[in-house]
């Protein structure tokens, strides 16, 4: 597995570089498109049309990032947010600019200095609105003729992949999604040479974080009979009390009853959780009062009976993140335990 699919450029709409880097992936065993959207769809060999249900396989490709509105006359970058941050979480962080050429520029979300500050500004929260990236010139001509960015120009954040040996983690940018979507590899490279009493089919979705589009298409090609959506959900526990974390690091998958936007099978989240049990898997539950995921597209576009199982990463929507490599462990042990244990009765069932 390659892991430098958390390090390549692939904010919301933009997703090129990760695509390529799946389809690539993927289609040494699997039979593996991609539509204009980049979405990505990987069917085991061993599926067939005579075959009557489908199992669906959901992650996303993209991750926050932002994109140029506009140049100023100094040559900063006035922009605008791919998907949700908090806007202190941006101040002066490094970040790419994907210029008219294809080349990747570096720029720094500007903030003004303290030497520079009123006492009220020091205090006042961050308004995004009033933020730039600087690029290193002085003039729009400068960004916009030198350097070849203008409106419309994609940026990510600027972090690169670490494995962190002692304490087992990765640290990273982007892995909501792409760790969902390394766990979704994973286990179809393991799979490609079995066949199953179904077709099963894994979609890797464009655009989750602008309001799951990407999504949207995938399951209309796909018509699962149900649904597994993997995620990289915002861990809790470094700033919740004990008996409320419920996506912590190093305690396993989280398997989300709800959130927001969905509403898990409860029969089909019941079946995993007797996985997780009968095979020693930990893992937790969870109830959110926010968030999004692809699931609710997959249930309300198909009714198609849908669980969500996130890998726990903290500071999500950031620069950085943090995932322990246990976690991601067994979250593919425990989408393989179910994908071995369904059939076609009891996906009719559920």
């Amino acid at each position: 597995m390659n892991w430098n699919i958390s390090g390549v450029n692939a904010p919301s709409g933009f997703e090129e570089e990760a695509k390529n880097l799946v389809v690539d992936y993927g289609e040494k065993f699997c039979d593996t498109t991609a539509d204009p959207m980049n979405n990505v769809y990987l069917e085991l060999n061993g599926n067939s049309v005579n075959k009557k249900k489908t199992v669906m396989i959901d992650s996303h490709l993209d991750a926050v990032g932002l994109i140029v509105q506009a140049v100023k006359p100094n040559g900063t970058i006035k922009f605008v947010q791919l998907g949700h941050w908090v806007p202190a979480n941006l101040t002066a962080e490094k970040m790419r600019i994907k210029n008219a050429d294809g080349q990747w520029i570096a720029g720094v979300v500007a903030t003004k200095p303290p030497h520079f500050m009123t006492e009220a500004e020091k205090k006042q929260p961050v308004d995004v609105n009033s933020l730039v990236i600087d690029v290193g010139t002085t003039s729009a001509d400068e960004t916009k003729n030198m350097l070849k960015i203008n409106t419309g120009c994609p940026i990510a954040p600027d972090t690169q992949w670490e494995y962190w040996e002692k304490q087992d983690v990765m640290f990273g940018k982007a892995f909501d999604n792409r760790i969902g979507t390394a766990a979704l590899l994973s286990t179809m490279h393991d799979f490609a040479d079995k066949s199953f009493d179904y077709n099963l089919v894994g979609a890797v979705a464009s655009q989750e974080e602008i309001g799951c589009r990407g999504a949207k298409v995938t399951v209309r090609k796909v018509h699962p009979d149900v649904a597994i959506c993997l995620e990289g959900c915002p861990a809790d526990d470094t700033f919740t009390p004990d008996w409320l974390i419920q996506t912590g690091m190093k305690r396993g998958p989280m398997l989300r009853d709800m959130d927001t936007s969905f509403i898990a099978n409860p029969h089909f989240q019941e079946f995993a959780v007797e996985q997780a049990t009968k095979n020693k898997i930990p893992y937790t539950r969870a109830v959110r009062t926010g968030g999004g995921i692809d699931g609710a597209e997959l249930l309300m576009y198909e009714g198609a009976p849908t669980i969500c199982i996130g890998i726990p990463v903290r500071y999500e929507h950031t620069n950085y993140g943090i995932v322990a490599y246990e976690d991601f462990e067994n979250t593919v042990k425990l989408l393989k335990a179910i994908l071995t244990s369904l059939n076609d009765d009891n996906i009719s069932n559920f």
